[in-house]
C-alpha cells in the first residue's frame, strides 16, 4: 500500500469536488449575464446530446445579455428548447443563427431563493468532501488492522487527511460567501 498515493488520491478527489461545486455556483445568475450560466446546458441535436459550448459561441455583449451564436443552423431550435427547459428565468430571442437571452432584474425574493440554492450546492460539495475523507480514513484503518501501519501512523494520517478536508471545505465556504454577497447586491 502506497500511503502517499492514497493521500494524493484523496486530495485530487476533493479538489474535483470543490471544482464541481464552484462550477455549480457559476450556473446561478446574479443579475449579470455570464456565459457560465448556459455553457454546460445539454442540447439534443442529431440524435446525440452535446454541451452548448461545444456547438456554439457564447458571449456577453453587455452585462444583461448572453449571446449565443450557433455554428449550425439546424441546432438553433434545439438550443432554444434547451434554454427554455433549463428554467433559467430567461426567454431566448432568436434572430437567425443568433440567440439572445436578456437577464431580467432580480427581485429580493429571487435573490434570497438563489442564495438558498447556493447554500444547498455548497452543502452537497461539503458532503462529497467529507465522504472522500471517510473513505480514505477507512482505507488507513484497514491498513492498521492488517498490520501495514502503526497506531501512530494512523493518527498522523487521519490528521493529514483532516487538514486536506478542512482546506477543501474552507474553499467551498469562501466561494459561497462571495456568491451569496454577489447575489444579495442590488
Amino acid at each position: 500500500m502506497d500511503i502517499n498515493a492514497e493521500i494524493k488520491k484523496a486530495k485530487t478527489a476533493m479538489d474535483i469536488a470543490v471544482k464541481h461545486t464552484l462550477t455549480e455556483f457559476n450556473s446561478l445568475h446574479t443579475g449579470k449575464a455570464s456565459p457560465g450560466m448556459v455553457e454546460n446546458l445539454s442540447v439534443e441535436i442529431y440524435g446525440s446530446v452535446s454541451k452548448l459550448r461545444e456547438i456554439s459561441a457564447i458571449t456577453t455583449p453587455d452585462v444583461k445579455t448572453i449571446q449565443i451564436q450557433s455554428w449550425d443552423k439546424e441546432s438553433v431550435k434545439a438550443i432554444e428548447k434547451a434554454i427554455l427547459a433549463a428554467n433559467l428565468g430567461v426567454t431566448p430571442i432568436v434572430n437567425g443563427m443568433i440567440i439572445r437571452c436578456v437577464m431580467p432584474e432580480m427581485s429580493r425574493e429571487r435573490r434570497q431563493e438563489l442564495s438558498k440554492v447556493a447554500n444547498g450546492m455548497a452543502e452537497e460539495g461539503r458532503v462529497k468532501v467529507r465522504s472522500i475523507r471517510r473513505d480514505t480514513i477507512e482505507i488507513f484503518k484497514k491498513a492498521k488492522k492488517d498490520g501495514i501501519i502503526s497506531e501512530d501512523d494512523l493518527k498522523r494520517l487521519e490528521k493529514d487527511v483532516q487538514n486536506i478536508t478542512d482546506a477543501a471545505i474552507k474553499e467551498i465556504d469562501s466561494s459561497l460567501n462571495l456568491k451569496s454577497s454577489d447575489l444579495m447586491k442590488i
